[in-house]
């Protein structure tokens, strides 16, 4: 069977394990989803992170991202209610947001405020917990699963191997606090340490070539601050998003987390990078964000001072691509694949790929790497083309610019335009930019119909 045609397995169904030992580097939101997959398959679990791991909803070292805007686009929601049934349920309960209609959003990728008239037809909604009660609350669901151990304070020192490197035997790791070290044996060890993973430098030393890298470099900086905003300060809306375009290189992200607590992120491309002082902070955000808005966060009270993250550039490492891979390895998550995080697609795609892991031990473990590593690049190719291609768009990005990029971005400019006034073409953009939908629906001929019709309605001096 194809990893095209496998069924996946229904998360409610018992699964016949398999035995054996799984070591998952890497205690973050790719981590987590990986041991939780692979708990259907392996009589033991154990997962290594470098970090004091408490059992507190709070920011860690490791996760430096951790500390500003994060949304679960509507294919994570999916993949989370697969993996953890009822986690969604207790996280509205205990009054995360939920934002479900187009009123709740204001929108506007590229510039262009997309409609807010109509209904989604899709019912998956977006969900707006922090990143780190994200992590504790999976983590905590993880850590009680059957057979799993969760080690902090241990970081990954090399791997072990047969003799000729032709299989990896598990990893040697090491104690932060006092250096000990200790052999993990394994029958599969997972790198999901991030975009820094060794991986790369391990196979080097085991005598394989390192996959190729497709690299675009973005040299993002954002900058974050948590503000308490008056009730009712921007009425429906939980979430303003506002995206960088040709003439203005910067963009924010405003979040509801609580009833009055939001997180406010501005970002910027190289040259045009949101400063830390709090006073230019507010005012980086007076040209991007609507003026209403701008008003509530002048009258907001700010409980935490502005903290910055830099993001030099996305890079796709093509292991589907590799003639040589050591058995009993995998990659996952953004050791695979790393996004710009302005599109907020890092933990969705981790969660396509663990379903794509699942279907892959579904049809047994025989050649795993070499079919996950392809099952996986189908699931991170859409976001892959959309973020870098939206950043292609920008003149501050450098890189090639083909004939297909070019027309893709001149027909999505388009789009976004007509999409203004048009609910339809507003749901289906959204469809595809939350990773629920393949962006060919954008080119079927009713839709395109729409685009041509829209565009054609505006005045003529915005023609």
């Amino acid at each position: 069977m194809s990893d095209d045609t496998a069924r996946t397995q229904d998360p409610k169904e018992p699964r016949a394990r398999g035995g054996g030992h799984c070591v998952v580097l890497g205690a973050s939101i790719a981590g987590l989803f990986a041991a939780r997959v692979l708990s259907d398959t392996f009589d033991r679990i154990t997962v290594v992170d470098r970090d004091a791991l408490t059992e507190t909803d709070e920011n860690r070292r490791g996760v430096p991202q951790g500390r500003h805007a994060h949304a679960i686009l509507p294919a994570g929601t999916r993949g989370l209610q697969e993996m953890f049934p009822g986690l969604l349920e207790e996280f509205e309960s205990g009054g995360v947001p939920v934002v479900r209609e187009p009123t709740e959003m204001h929108f506007a990728p590229g510039g262009h405020l997309l409609c807010q008239e109509g209904r989604y037809v899709d019912p998956t909604p977006t969900y707006q917990p922090t990143r780190p009660q994200l992590e504790g609350q999976v983590r905590t669901r993880v850590r009680e699963l059957p057979g799993v151990k969760i080690i902090d304070r241990c970081e990954a020192a090399g791997l072990l191997s047969t003799a000729g490197g032709a299989r990896v035997t598990g990893v040697r790791v090491v104690e932060r606090e006092g250096g000990a070290a200790r052999e993990l044996a394994a029958d599969l060890v997972v790198d999901a340490t991030g975009r820094g993973g060794r991986t790369t430098r391990w196979l080097a030393d085991l005598g394989y070539e390192p996959p190729r890298e497709d690299r675009i470099a973005v040299d993002i900086k954002y900058v974050s601050r948590t503000l308490r905003l008056a009730p009712g300060a921007l009425g429906r809306r939980k979430v303003v998003i506002v995206g960088a375009e040709p003439g203005r290189p910067t963009g924010a992200t405003f979040l509801q987390h609580e009833q009055d607590r939001w997180m406010l992120t501005l970002i910027g491309y190289g040259g045009h990078h949101p400063p830390t002082d709090p006073a230019d902070f507010l005012e980086f955000a007076k040209p991007i964000v609507p003026s209403d808005v701008f008003e509530a966060l002048c009258g907001a009270e700010p409980l935490d001072d502005p903290v910055a993250h830099r993001y030099p550039a996305s890079v796709r490492r093509r292991y589907e691509r590799l003639e040589r891979f050591p058995g009993g390895l995998l990659v996952f998550g953004d050791a695979i694949c790393s996004f710009n995080p302005v599109y907020g697609q890092g933990m969705s795609v981790a969660a396509l790929q663990a379903a794509a892991l699942r279907d892959c031990l579904g049809q047994g473990r025989d050649r795993l790497p070499y079919r996950f590593f392809r099952a996986a690049a189908r699931r991170i190719e859409v976001a892959w083309q959309m973020a870098v291609g939206s950043d292609l768009a920008l003149p501050q990005v450098e890189g090639d610019r083909p004939l297909p990029v070019r027309l893709t971005n001149a027909y999505f400019e388009r789009l976004l335009t007509a999409a203004e006034r048009d609910p339809a073409l507003t749901r289906e953009f959204v469809k595809v930019s939350s990773l629920l939908s393949s962006p060919l629906i954008l080119l079927n001929p009713v839709t395109v119909g729409r685009v041509v019709l829209g565009n054609l309605r505006r005045p003529a001096r915005q023609r």
